[in-house]
C-alpha cells in the first residue's frame, strides 16, 4: 500500500548547513547541529515546534552529529574539532559535563548502547572508540580503541538490544564489533557497497541491518546465527551477516543517511538529490529471509533545496519524520497511508 509524506513544518535558525537531528527517547524534544557550531534544543508549544534552548561555546568547529543517551538526562556531541562533548540536563539546563578527547581529527559519529553504560565515538582518523560511562562520577573512560577500517569512519550504530557496534566507511565496508574476552574486537566485515558506506541502521529485532552509500544503492544485510535452517556456513558460534536485498534506482546522488522505524519497518532514505524516499517491505514475498523485496511507497523530490543529511523516525509519534539539509533548514514530515 502507497503513502504520502506531508510537509507538517519548516524549523530555521541554523546559520550553516544541519547535518544531523536526532530524537530524544520520549521524542518530545529535538536536538539538531551544524555547520555554525551550535546545538540547538527543539521543543513543542501547543501547535508548533520552536527553539527552546541554544547550546554554543563548547566546540570550536562544525558539530556533525548528535545523539541522547537512553535514559534522555544526557546528549552527545560529536565534532570535527576531534572532541565529542557531553551535555547533561539533569538540573534542568543543558551543561557540558564532560569532553572525551583522543581522536586525530573529526569526530563523525557518537552513539550510546542501549544500557547507556557504553558509548561509541568514530573519526576521520579510521578509528572507533568504545567508552565506559560511569554516570554517577561523570567519568569516560576508554574500553578499547577499533583501527581496522582503512579509511575515514562516516557512521557508527549500536545494536537495538546486544552490546554490538555497526560502523559505515570510506573504504567501501561495513564493520561489526562485539567484547570478546574482556576487549573489543571486529568479528564481521559487510562487502558489496562500490563506494562510501554513510550510514547504517538496525532493524527493531536487529536481525537486519541496512546500510546506504555513495554508490546510490540501500542494501539489506540478514544475520544467519549458527545451525540456522538457511544452511548458510557460520563461523563457530558467530552469526553470518549477508546481503540479502539491494535497492537501487530510486535516488540519483549519494544516499547520505537511513533510518529504520522500529515502529512500521519502514526505511527512509535521504539524498544528495536533495529527495527523501520511504521503502516498505513486500510481505507477500515468500522467502523474507534469503530474498526479501522492498516497495518505494512515498517520496519526496525536492525535499530540501540542498543536500539532505539526515532523516530519523520520531520513536513515539508515528509516521513523524524530521529531515536536514545543506539549506540551513529542518523539517518535519508525516507520513500517512494513502
Amino acid at each position: 500500500m502507497a503513502g504520502e509524506l506531508e510537509p507538517i513544518a519548516t524549523l530555521s535558525g541554523h546559520q550553516d548547513r544541519v547535518w544531523h537531528a536526532a530524537w530524544n527517547p520520549q521524542g518530545t524534544l529535538l536536538a539538531s547541529c551544524g555547520g555554525d557550531k551550535v546545538i540547538r534544543i527543539w521543543g513543542k508549544e501547543g501547535d508548533n515546534w520552536i527553539c527552546k534552548t541554544l547550546l554554543q561555546d563548547s566546540h570550536t568547529r562544525t558539530i556533525r552529529r548528535v545523539c541522547w543517551s537512553p535514559c534522555g538526562n544526557l546528549l552527545a556531541s560529536a565534532s570535527f574539532d576531534a572532541t565529542t562533548c557531553i551535555w547533561d540536563r539533569n538540573k534542568g539546563e543543558f551543561e557540558c559535563t564532560a569532553t572525551l578527547e583522543g581522536h586525530e581529527n573529526e569526530v563523525k559519529s557518537a552513539a550510546w548502547s542501549k544500557s547507556g553504560a557504553l558509548l561509541a565515538t568514530c573519526s576521520r582518523d579510521k578509528s572507533v572508540w568504545v567508552w565506559e560511562v560511569d554516570q554517577d562520577e561523570e567519568d569516560y573512560q576508554c574500553a578499547g580503541v577499533l583501527s581496522v577500517h582503512s579509511q575515514d569512519v562516516k557512521h557508527i550504530c549500536w545494536h537495538p538490544h546486544k552490546e554490538v557496534i555497526a560502523s559505515a566507511s570510506y573504504d567501501n565496508t561495513i564493520r561489526l564489533f562485539h567484547e570478546e574476552d574482556d576487549d573489543w574486537c571486529s568479528f564481521a566485515t559487510l562487502q558489496g557497497h562500490d563506494s562510501t558506506a554513510w550510514s547504517v541502521c538496525f532493524n527493531s529485532t536487529g536481525t537486519r541491518l541496512a546500510s546506504c552509500s555513495d554508490d546510490k544503492t540501500v542494501k539489506i544485510w540478514q544475520e544467519f546465527l549458527p545451525g540456522n535452517q538457511e544452511g548458510i556456513v557460520t563461523d563457530g558460534n558467530t552469526p553470518k551477516w549477508k546481503c540479502v536485498c539491494t535497492l537501487s534506482g530510486q535516488h540519483t546522488r549519494t544516499i547520505y543517511d537511513i533510518d529504520w522505524c522500529h515502529e512500521t519497518g519502514l526505511l527512509a532514505t535521504g539524498s544528495g538529490d536533495d529527495s527523501i524516499r520511504i521503502f516498505r517491505e513486500d510481505e507477500s514475498v515468500m522467502d523474507k529471509v534469503n530474498q526479501p523485496s522492498f516497495d518505494m511507497v512515498a517520496s519526496v523530490n525536492r525535499a530540501h533545496g540542498e543536500d539532505v543529511n539526515c532523516v530519523r523516525w520520531n520513536p513515539k509519534d508515528t509516521g513523524l519524520l524530521v529531515s536536514c539539509g545543506d539549506d540551513c533548514d529542518i523539517k518535519l514530515w508525516r507520513y500517512k497511508e494513502s
